[in-house]
């Protein structure tokens, strides 16, 4: 039969995440423990020497009081000395542990004997997959697909950790992801004065929210134009809307809008006057896409079920196959 522990036996959990990273109530427990030791795998602490088997663990436990040091209760000489009823302290992980773990990923795939893949790559390389993981998300939400949100939602987050990671090696004006998070919360609590700072009389709700963001935005950023800022590389939809939402701001009257015989201005308008009346015509024009795709191929797969090829099968046959439709050709 075991021994009863002695008081102030304890077994100490560190997060593998988070390293050595004490408990602050584990610290009086250390301070008054006469032998302090350390799992296998337990981050390397001054003062801790390697656990010994269980049962001598034991055996000293039951002389004087002893902290074992451990990443998990599953490591056996933890469970022994836990099972034998010594105090558990655990390390809060905060939330965003796990970030500090994908940029040590992120670090070791870069750095010398990590992925050679990785090594090469360059702000302009990376280019490519930040579009293409962004219009993934995209497509995710808009099925409603969480398991896919999840997943994309971590592919744009490599995106980030990934360019934040080659900044730091530039020679001439580095900066890491540490930088890039600090500016994101500088901004983030500037521009919302009414939760970090007391209140703003003027914002009242949503709507007042998103004028007041802009104002913000053009003090912070001293834009000389209304339209600074505006990113003009995004989809001609989504930046016809933005730039009329911006303009009407600043009271710009619509029948100033592009006019003319071409379809550039005929979309312009189009795409304005629908942001300007509360809609998202971006989202609008994908979703009506992204229904046609689907009846494209709902009607390729009527016409072959009837042993026609669609590539041969004209237009009448289209229309016979169409969703919705029940023409029949003749």
């Amino acid at each position: 039969m075991t021994s009863p522990l002695a008081e102030g036996c304890a077994v100490v959990l560190l997060s593998p995440r988070l390293g050595p990273v004490l408990p602050a109530a584990a610290l009086p427990v250390l301070r008054a423990a006469k032998a302090v030791y350390a799992a296998p795998g337990a981050p390397e602490e001054a003062g801790a020497e390697p656990a010994p088997e269980p049962a001598e663990l034991l055996r000293r436990a039951a002389a004087e009081p002893v902290v074992l040091i451990a990443t998990a209760l599953t490591d056996p000489v933890a469970a022994a000395l836990h099972e034998a009823g010594a105090r558990v302290l655990g390390t809060p992980e905060p939330a965003g542990a796990a970030l500090v773990e994908a940029t040590h990923v992120m670090d070791r795939l870069r750095s010398p004997g990590g992925c050679p893949w990785d090594a090469e790559q360059t702000h302009d390389s990376l280019r490519q997959y930040l579009v293409e993981e962004t219009y993934e998300l995209l497509e995710a939400i808009e099925d409603g697909d969480r398991h896919a949100l999840r997943e994309e939602l971590g592919d744009v987050l490599l995106q980030v950790l990934f360019h934040a990671r080659v900044a730091e090696e530039d020679p001439a004006d580095p900066f890491s992801i540490d930088e890039v998070a600090g500016d994101l919360v500088g901004k983030l609590v500037g521009r919302h004065p009414h939760v970090f700072a007391g209140g703003d009389p003027a914002v009242r709700d949503a709507a007042t929210q998103e004028v007041r963001w802009e104002e913000l935005k053009q003090a912070e950023k001293r834009r000389e134009s209304t339209v600074d800022g505006v990113a003009l590389g995004q989809p001609a939809v989504a930046l016809a809307a933005k730039l009329a939402q911006r303009t009407a701001r600043a009271g710009f009257p619509a029948d100033l809008l592009p006019d003319g015989d071409g379809s550039g201005a005929t979309l312009f308008v189009v795409a304005a006057l629908a942001k300007l009346a509360g809609e998202d015509p971006e989202n609008e024009l994908r979703v009506v896409a992204r229904r046609y795709a689907e009846d494209v191929r709902a009607a390729e797969r009527s016409a072959k079920a009837a042993g026609l090829d669609p590539a041969t099968m004209g237009p009448d046959g289209w229309r016979a196959h169409w969703p919705g439709r029940h023409v029949s050709p003749e």
